[in-house]
C-alpha cells in the first residue's frame, strides 16, 4: 500500500487549494519586515521576458513546481493523487515521467538534488489544519522516500522549496500579508521519520504594484515558488507577480535571504506559481496553472546585487515604509496589516464597481 503524507480523511481540506482560499483569514498581524525586506526595484538587472515554449499536455493542468535539469525542465502539478514529475524538453513536450508509490496530500514545489533525487514538497495547507507536512524523495532507481515535518509554531501553508547545495531543504511559507517564514529541518531526512523544524528567518515582502494573480494586490505578497541555481550561486523566490533573486555563498540560505534581493516584475499571469533557473544558472524560468501554460524566460543582465532603495520612488510599498519608520515594531505591524487589508478591500470594491 502506498505511503501517505496525510490520512485520507483529510483529503477534503486540500480541495481548498484555490488562491482565493488563502484570503479566508481577513486579518493577520504582519510583523515588521525582517532583514530580508524585499522592497528593492532593481528589475533593470533582467531583460524583457520572452515565451520559451507552451505546455499543452493535459497531464499538466495545474503546474505548480518547476526545476531546471540542464537543457530539460522538470514540472509538477499542484495536488494530485500520485507524486509525479514530468520531464520536459526545450519545446515543452513531455518525455519521461518519474513517480513514486506515495499518495501525497497537496504537493506544491520541487527541487533536483545533486544525486539526481527529485524532492517534492508536499506542503500545501491553505486551511492550515495539517499536523505534518512532507518531503517526498523520488530516487533514480525508482524507489521513493517520505519524511514528515512539523512546524514549531503551528500549521502553515507553504508553496516554496529551496534545496541548498549541501542538500539541506528550506520551506518558505505563503502569507497573505508578506511575513513569510523560512524553516529548516532539525535533522536529516529519513524515510518514515517525523522531523521537527526551526524557523531561521522571517521575510518582509511589501506591495510592488505589479499586476497579476488571482487575488488582487495581496498576490504581490504571497510566495508561491522557489529555486536554487544549479551552480549554487543564486536563490530565487516568486510571488504571483514578482521574482526576487539573492546571491548565495556556500549553503548559507538563511544568510543569503537576510540580504537585499533584486526584484524582477513578472509578466501578468492568471496564477503564476512556478520558478526555476535556466541551464546557465542565471536566467529565470516562470510558469503557472492552466492550459496552455507558457514557460516564460526572463534573461539575466548583471549579477544579482542589492540596489539602494530610492527615496520617493512612488511605489505602493513606499508610503507604508515611510509610515512605520519611526514607530514601535508592534505599532508598525498593525499599521502595515491595516494598510494591506484596506488596499485589498478597495481593490475588490473597484473591480465590482467596474462589473
Amino acid at each position: 500500500m502506498p505511503a501517505q503524507a496525510e490520512p485520507p480523511s483529510d483529503r477534503a481540506a486540500r480541495r481548498l487549494r484555490s488562491g482565493g482560499a488563502a484570503l479566508a483569514v481577513p486579518f493577520v498581524l504582519l510583523l515588521p519586515p525582517g532583514p530580508a525586506s524585499a522592497d528593492t526595484t532593481a528589475s533593470a538587472s533582467y531583460g524583457a521576458a520572452v515565451t520559451r515554449c507552451e505546455i499543452t499536455d493535459p497531464r499538466l493542468p495545474e503546474l505548480s513546481g518547476l526545476a531546471g535539469a540542464g537543457e530539460s525542465m522538470l514540472a509538477m502539478n499542484d495536488g494530485g493523487d500520485r507524486a509525479q514529475v514530468f520531464v520536459l524538453d526545450g519545446a515543452c513536450a513531455v518525455g519521461d515521467v518519474r513517480s513514486g508509490e506515495v499518495d501525497p496530500y497537496d504537493p506544491e514545489d520541487l527541487a533536483l538534488g545533486a544525486d539526481g533525487t527529485l524532492w517534492v514538497a508536499d506542503t500545501g495547507d491553505n486551511a492550515q489544519t495539517r499536523g505534518t507536512v512532507a518531503l517526498i524523495g523520488l530516487r533514480t532507481d525508482g524507489s521513493s522516500t517520505l519524511t514528515r515535518l512539523t512546524y514549531p509554531d503551528g500549521p502553515h501553508d507553504a508553496e516554496a522549496l529551496l534545496l541548498a547545495p549541501d542538500g539541506t531543504p528550506y520551506l518558505v511559507t505563503k502569507e497573505v500579508l508578506g511575513a513569510s517564514g523560512v524553516y529548516r529541518p532539525d535533522g536529516p531526512l529519513t524515510d518514515g521519520a517525523t522531523v521537527g523544524m526551526t524557523k531561521v528567518l522571517q521575510l518582509g515582502l511589501t506591495l510592488t504594484g505589479t499586476p497579476g494573480g488571482p487575488v488582487g494586490r495581496a498576490g504581490q505578497l504571497m510566495v508561491t515558488g522557489g529555486a536554487v541555481s544549479a551552480d549554487g550561486q543564486r536563490i530565487a523566490l516568486r510571488t504571483y507577480t514578482d521574482a526576487y533573486v539573492w546571491a548565495l555563498s556556500g549553503s548559507d540560505v538563511a544568510g543569503a535571504l537576510a540580504g537585499e534581493p533584486v526584484r524582477v516584475a513578472l509578466p501578468d499571469a492568471p496564477q503564476g506559481e512556478a520558478i526555476a533557473f535556466a541551464a546557465n544558472s542565471r536566467d529565470l524560468l516562470v510558469a503557472g496553472e492552466g492550459l496552455p501554460s507558457p514557460i516564460t524566460l526572463v534573461p539575466a543582465g548583471a549579477a544579482p546585487a542589492p540596489a539602494p532603495a530610492a527615496a520617493g520612488t512612488g511605489s505602493p510599498a513606499a508610503p507604508v515604509a515611510d509610515l512605520v519608520r519611526d514607530v514601535s515594531p508592534w505599532t508598525a505591524g498593525i499599521i502595515a496589516a491595516v494598510v494591506a487589508t484596506v488596499l485589498v478591500w478597495v481593490g475588490g470594491k473597484l473591480r465590482r464597481r467596474r462589473e
